[in-house]
C-alpha cells in the first residue's frame, strides 16, 4: 500500500503553502483518484481544496467570472451562464456523465491528464508518464489521437470539452501562488508537447487556479459546441468544434472557432475565422474557410480519418450557429 498525507487547508494561502513543498492539490478528484489506483500517479501528499471559498459564479459587467472550484454541474446549470455564455453550458453537458458532473470543478476539468491508453498501461512505453521511455501509441493502436500539435515523442489529444470553447471565447484565468497572482489567457495554459510532453501546462509551483473570466461580446448569443464521438453516450471527442459568430447587415464580422479531439490542447483555428469574416454565412463560405483546419496535419496510421471529418464537423457547427436568431 502507498501511504499518502491528506492535508485539508482552512484557506487559499495554506493550500499554496503546502503545494510550494510537493504537494498535490485534489477537488473532486475526478481524475486524480483513477489514475492513483491504476498507480500511474503516486503522490505522497494530498492537499483537498473542497473547503476555499472558489466555488462562486457571478457576472461583473459583460463578463461572467466563474470560480476554480464549482462544480460543472452548477456552471452548466446556472442562470447567467446559460443566458449570457451558452457555449460554455452546451460544452460541459457535453462533456461528462452527470455524476461526473456533479464532483467535477471547472479548474479540475482544465488540468485534467490525457486519455490515452498507453498513458495508463504501466507496461507501455509513454514519454508523459515515463519521460525518455518513447511512445507507444504512434506505432500502435491511434485512431483516437491528435493530428495537430504533434510531436515525435507524444500524439496524445487533450481531452476536455469546456476547454475548448473557453478557448474560442477568448476566456483567461487568474492563478495564485508563492509568488501573488497573475492572469493569463487560458489558451495559453496548455504546452505542446514537443520534446516534454510530461510537462503539460504553464502553472509555476504551487500555483492554483482561482477563477475563470469569459468576456461578454457579440459572439456569445450565435455560438454551438458540436462533438462527434464513438457512441451518444458519455465519450470523449474523436472531433469537436466551438464555434460564435457576429453578424452585421448579413454578413460574418466576427468569428470565434476552436477544436478539440483533434490536438495535443485546445485548438484555436485563427485561419479558417480569418476567412470568414466578410462573408454570408452560407455552406460555400463555411466549406471553404474549414479547409484551413486541416494545414499542416500529422495524421497517424488510424487516426486518418479525422482529415476528412474536421472540417465536415467545423461546417456543420457553423450553420447550427448561424441558424440561431
Amino acid at each position: 500500500m502507498h501511504p499518502i498525507v491528506l492535508e485539508r487547508p482552512a484557506t487559499t494561502e495554506d493550500a499554496i503553502a503546502a503545494a510550494a513543498t510537493g504537494a498535490r492539490f485534489i477537488a473532486g478528484g475526478t481524475t486524480l483518484v483513477d489514475l492513483m489506483r491504476e498507480e500511474v500517479e503516486k503522490p505522497e501528499r494530498l492537499i483537498d481544496i473542497n473547503r476555499l471559498p472558489l466555488d462562486g459564479i457571478r457576472v461583473e459587467g459583460d463578463d461572467l467570472v466563474i470560480g476554480a472550484l464549482a462544480r460543472m454541474a452548477d456552471v452548466a446549470a446556472d442562470e447567467n451562464v446559460r443566458r449570457l455564455q451558452p457555449l460554455i453550458a452546451e460544452s460541459l453537458i457535453e462533456g461528462a456523465s452527470p455524476q461526473l458532473r456533479n464532483m467535477a470543478t471547472m479548474g479540475g476539468n482544465l488540468l485534467q491528464r490525457v486519455r490515452c491508453p498507453y498513458f495508463r498501461m504501466l507496461d507501455a512505453a509513454c514519454n508523459k508518464r515515463s519521460p525518455g521511455t518513447g511512445c507507444s501509441a504512434i506505432d500502435g493502436l491511434n485512431a483516437g489521437h491528435a493530428i495537430l500539435g504533434t510531436s515525435e515523442s507524444c500524439v496524445a489529444t487533450h481531452p476536455s470539452d469546456v476547454a475548448v470553447a473557453m478557448v474560442a471565447l477568448d476566456a483567461s484565468m487568474r492563478v495564485r501562488g508563492p509568488n501573488g497572482e497573475r492572469s493569463f489567457l487560458i489558451e495559453e495554459l496548455f504546452r505542446l508537447p514537443e520534446d516534454t510532453p510530461h510537462l503539460e501546462h504553464t502553472l509555476l509551483p504551487g500555483e492554483l487556479i482561482v477563477e475563470l473570466r469569459v468576456p461578454g461580446g457579440r459572439a456569445d448569443r450565435r455560438s454551438r459546441y458540436l462533438k462527434v464521438r464513438d457512441r451518444a453516450s458519455y465519450e470523449f471527442a474523436l472531433v469537436s468544434a466551438a464555434v460564435a459568430l457576429v453578424m452585421d447587415n448579413g454578413v460574418i464580422s466576427e468569428a470565434k472557432i476552436a477544436v478539440g479531439g483533434v490536438a495535443t490542447r485546445p485548438w484555436r483555428l485563427r485561419d479558417c475565422e480569418a476567412a470568414l469574416i466578410g462573408k454570408l454565412p452560407e455552406r460555400s463560405a463555411f466549406e471553404a474557410a474549414a479547409k484551413f483546419s486541416v494545414q499542416g496535419v500529422r495524421p497517424l496510421r488510424h487516426n486518418h480519418f479525422k482529415v476528412e471529418l474536421l472540417p465536415r464537423t467545423i461546417v456543420r457547427a457553423l450553420e447550427m450557429a448561424g441558424e440561431i436568431a
